[in-house]
């Protein structure tokens, strides 16, 4: 193998293996306590885009409302998601009229805790519920200004 390609199976492998890093930055283990707290809680599936300007949460919540969500900010580092759950079923407009399938489970209560970086500005976070997506938008603080180089003369 020559070093051209040695050097680009290791940039991949590099790359593959620094995913797990900027993944973990957001996610908040479960610790025992927490498990036994929140049994029958389900987990909101979520996608997170890392812009330039603000991280964007994806979350499917299908069959809720924006009034079943709730999103907050806890310890000041840490965006929470949580819904009590309850779908509605459609009733009949007869009298006697009942179901005789019923294979759409009535949704569990959800929640998904997200650890913030150090960069996202908590006053500054949005958040949208349309078609069942659930979109919160957390923007990013400006990054600090660059120390300034002064030269000293030596006497």
């Amino acid at each position: 193998m020559s070093r051209v390609a040695d050097s680009n199976v290791f940039d991949a492998m590099s790359q593959l293996f620094s995913i797990p890093e900027s993944i973990e930055k957001f996610m908040i283990h479960s610790r025992s306590n927490e498990a036994n707290e929140n049994k029958g809680v389900g987990a909101i599936p979520a996608d997170i885009l890392d812009t330039s300007k603000e991280y964007i949460f994806y979350m499917d919540v299908p069959g809720l409302s924006k009034t079943d969500i709730q999103v907050t900010v806890e310890d000041e580092s840490t965006l929470v998601i949580k819904s009590g759950g309850k779908r509605k079923r459609e009733d009949g407009e007869e009298e006697g009229c009942k179901y005789i399938r019923l294979e759409r489970r009535a949704q569990q209560k959800l929640m998904r805790k997200f650890r913030l970086p150090e960069n996202a500005n908590v006053s500054a976070i949005s958040a949208k519920c349309e078609n069942g997506v659930l979109t919160v938008v957390v923007e990013k603080l400006p990054p600090p200004p660059k120390p300034k180089k002064v030269e000293v003369t030596v006497s």
